[in-house]
């Protein structure tokens, strides 16, 4: 069949209009086996990886996939929750606080869902429920603060693929990028100042950002820019000093080389130039994973440490944090102009104005 079964027609029934928020995707378990199944997936897209299939396919199947998955199981299974992978708890969250922030304030009928590029919930499968709850526009909101080809291209060549199986299209919009969101960055700065009110301020601030090929690059992808950006407006808002912060990449992956300066080369050097204390926030991640509680939390430390440092702090992604909720509904409220009206809420307005002046003020 060349089109997917369409749900049934139901006379007189109001369109329904969602949010779906895509993050990376995640292992359903810290096993071998689902860790394997996973990577297959998305190592074997070509937009993360972009050497010609005829030579990459048989590395992956061949060495990759029976090397790596066991490791990566380890590491996964350091981080996993009581209640599933940190990435998909922390996602899931975020989709229901989205939800109930609107809820309130959105006549139209409007719902939030996720789904994951990788691994479950799928696009496909989310956008196929979605319509035959009678959603028949879509704003689709990759979790992806910078844009990169290997994560909000990638995350949209799922989608078109359902509208290409897809015989009685949704509408869809997209929200590309928010690097340089005042909303989003503002909510970094407030989880920042939260963490230093409590403990002082460090040493050094490294932002770490998930890396990239440096061919990248010259092939115009942008997100080496708009990572700069967004560490350049988070510095502003904090009023460091230039020698106080430190722009890194982190995730280098095969003999390549990648957007530098590399995170593990850099909270080495601290430690041993006489860094007492680093904090380490990663701005490109909405959501601790892999990557930042494993990675930065557990490697990073034993890097600085081992190199002579004496005070290693991770910060928490935005997750659930209220002002990123706020944030996330900006950004969507702004791709949504004709497709919902909210209704006035007088304390709404009330919050967003203290936010404003609060904002001014810090």
């Amino acid at each position: 069949m060349r089109y997917l079964p369409e749900p049934e027609y139901r006379h007189g029934a109001t369109a329904k209009t969602a949010i779906l928020l895509i993050n990376l995707g995640t292992p359903n378990a810290p096993t071998p086996r689902a860790v394997r199944r996973y990577l297959a997936q998305f190592l074997s897209d070509p937009r993360v990886i972009e050497i010609p299939r005829a030579l990459w396919l048989p590395i992956l199947h061949a060495f990759v996939l029976n090397s790596r998955p066991k490791k990566s199981a380890r590491k996964y299974a350091s981080i996993w929750s009581p209640e599933g992978s940190p990435l998909r708890v922390h996602t899931e969250r975020q989709a229901s606080l989205l939800r109930s922030h609107f809820g309130s304030q959105a006549p139209m009928p409007l719902t939030v869902d996720f789904a994951m590029r990788y691994g479950e919930p799928s696009i496909a499968g989310t956008l196929a429920r979605l319509k035959s709850e009678g959603c028949e526009r879509v704003l689709v909101l990759p979790m992806y603060p910078q844009y990169a080809a290997s994560t909000t291209a990638s995350a949209l060549d799922q989608v078109a693929e359902f509208l290409r199986k897809t015989r009685k299209v949704p509408e869809i919009r997209l929200v590309k990028h928010f690097h340089d969101h005042p909303a989003y960055i503002a909510a970094l700065a407030s989880l920042v100042q939260e963490r230093w009110r409590e403990s002082g301020r460090p040493d050094k601030l490294v932002m770490s950002f998930h890396g990239l090929p440096h061919f990248t690059l010259a092939r115009g992808d942008p997100y080496h820019y708009e990572c700069h950006k967004t560490a350049r407006l988070l510095a502003d808002r904090l009023e460091l000093a230039e020698s106080h912060w430190q722009i890194a990449f982190q995730s280098r992956f095969g003999r390549a080389e990648w957007i530098k300066p590399y995170t593990a080369s850099i909270l080495a050097d601290c430690g041993r130039n006489g860094v007492r204390r680093v904090d380490v926030i990663c701005p490109g991640f909405v959501a601790d994973c892999l990557e930042t509680l494993e990675e930065i939390g557990v490697e990073g430390r034993r890097l600085f440490l081992g190199a002579g440092g004496k005070e290693f702090n991770l910060l928490p992604c935005l997750n659930e944090h209220e002002d990123w909720i706020r944030a996330l509904a900006d950004i969507a409220r702004q791709h949504l102009g004709g497709w919902v009206t909210e209704c006035r809420n007088p304390q709404l307005e009330k919050n967003r104005a203290e936010d404003s002046r609060r904002a001014d003020s810090s």
